[in-house]
């Protein structure tokens, strides 16, 4: 019997290339992340840093929650490769500063926030054969909001493409929204009635944004006519067949830990 244990932000990756994903979750070789990843992570923390603040009953000026995103960008609790971006550090922490007041005076008050990051209570999957999938952990940089019609649950994006054609592109991120909403229904016995992404730019010129709301489950669950994404995941872990994509965007050793064992880029 084996249970293996995924967290609702690593589903994209996994059907990116599963044999990459099976590298850094299940055999644990990781990649020191780049520069405009610490950039999105220092993002998330000083926003959550206010929205949780705002909760508390406690309310904060964007200069009182902006040191958290400048401390979280200078120390990194993850090893950094500092040459893999064309980015300093100072350039980071003046996009980092500009992104967090953008969310806190013009996005933030658009949500009618109940919680920040919440803890979800783990979900197991029967695979079969003994395998059992663990869906766990908290919503990294997610939220949960009143909408009109139920619960929504937001999810704060950061990116140079996060934006495309005037857009919120939401290429790939149903798989973990719609984890959350899986989980958060779990946690809570409440239903959901979708997922949206807060799209905030690291680059361009385009203005911080926001996705409409639609339902992410049906790409985990499935619907009558088609699979959705746990039933493929089940099969690849009942199996223990984590198929390559060579033609992956992430296919590199700039993004692989596995790249210098994979022969299937050659």
């Amino acid at each position: 019997m084996s249970t293996i244990t995924v967290r609702a932000s690593s589903w994209g990756s996994l059907f990116d290339c599963a044999h990459a994903w099976e590298g850094t979750h299940i055999l644990g070789r990781r990649k020191p992340s780049g520069l405009r990843a610490v950039l999105g992570t220092a993002v998330h923390a000083s926003t959550a840093a206010n929205d949780q603040a705002h909760l508390d009953g406690n309310p904060l000026s964007p200069d009182d929650t902006a040191g958290v995103m400048v401390d979280t960008l200078r120390h990194p609790e993850q090893d950094v490769d500092y040459t893999s971006d064309k980015l300093t550090v100072d350039e980071a922490e003046r996009i980092g500063l500009s992104l967090h007041a953008r969310y806190c005076i013009d996005i933030a008050p658009q949500f009618e926030f109940v919680a920040v990051e919440m803890k979800l209570t783990p979900f197991e999957i029967d695979c079969g054969n003994g395998s059992f999938i663990r869906l766990t952990g908290s919503m990294d940089r997610a939220r949960v909001a009143h909408v009109e019609n139920g619960i929504a649950i937001p999810d704060i994006k950061t990116g140079s493409r996060i934006i495309q054609n005037g857009e919120v592109n939401l290429k790939g991120k149903a798989a973990q929204l719609g984890t959350y909403q899986m989980l958060y229904e779990h946690t809570t016995g409440e239903a959901t009635v979708g997922g949206q992404i807060i799209a905030l730019p690291t680059a361009g010129k385009a203005e911080p944004m926001v996705s409409p709301i639609f339902d992410a489950r049906r790409v985990m669950l499935g619907t009558e006519d088609q699979r959705g994404l746990i039933e493929y995941a089940a099969e690849m872990f009942r199996t223990g067949l984590f198929p390559p994509n060579p033609q992956s965007i992430l296919c590199s050793p700039k993004y692989c830990a596995r790249w210098g064992t994979c022969m299937f880029h050659e």
